[in-house]
């Protein structure tokens, strides 16, 4: 039963936490609350998104569950490297899109820059157009030890990544139109040589 908590709980995550993202909401957001809600929506959105993802946590690492696998020495450490690598990917990539903008506290404080948004195509994104989601992927099932809920939550949560990159994907060639679809069509959307692209309307 606890399997199944989590494997709600965590559906419910993804999908109030794609939906909190899209246009709409945040236009809705503009309409209800002015111009001032551009300035809050980034930081409100991402507190409430830590908070809600906190029972999630705690489910996890509480709910009573069974080992599946354990991988042993020498090849623990393989895994252990690919999850250093994948942290240090996961910052690269925050740091080189702005981390303060990302926390949204760039625009919490109203410094948001008056230009137009820039399409990030170097670093990380110049191998794959959504290295977080990579990195995050790949920490996860990297895991040295595996259970039957952490299992279920690696798994709803790689769906996440998946059809959370296929929206954003929609986003994206809205917002920045030919730009991203030259990107796109140059550039692997998870892994470097295996392209896979949305299709535009």
């Amino acid at each position: 039963m606890g399997t199944l908590y989590l494997i709600v709980a965590s559906t419910l995550w993804g999908i109030l936490h794609s939906l909190l993202a899209s246009h709409a909401v945040k236009d809705a957001a503009r309409r209800a609350f002015g111009p001032a809600s551009d300035r809050l929506f980034r930081f409100s959105y991402n507190v409430f998104s830590v908070a809600s993802f906190f029972p999630i946590f705690l489910m996890l690492f509480t709910f009573p569950d069974q080992p599946l696998y354990t991988i042993p020495e020498p090849w623990v450490y393989i895994s252990v490297l690919i999850q250093g690598a994948a942290f240090f990917a996961l910052v690269a990539g925050v740091m080189q899109t702005g981390p303060l903008e990302f926390a949204g506290l760039t625009q919490l404080a109203g410094l948001q820059p008056e230009t137009a948004p820039k399409l990030v195509t170097d670093g990380l994104y110049a191998y794959v157009r959504h290295p977080l989601y990579t990195a995050g992927l790949a920490f996860l099932w990297a895991w040295p030890d595996m259970t039957i809920n952490r299992l279920a939550v690696w798994v709803v949560f790689s769906l996440y990544f998946l059809i959370g990159a296929w929206f954003e994907e929609r986003k994206l060639l809205k917002e920045f139109g030919e730009e991203y679809a030259a990107y796109q069509a140059r550039t692997p959307m998870f892994l470097p040589g295996i392209k896979f692209n949305v299709e535009r309307k």
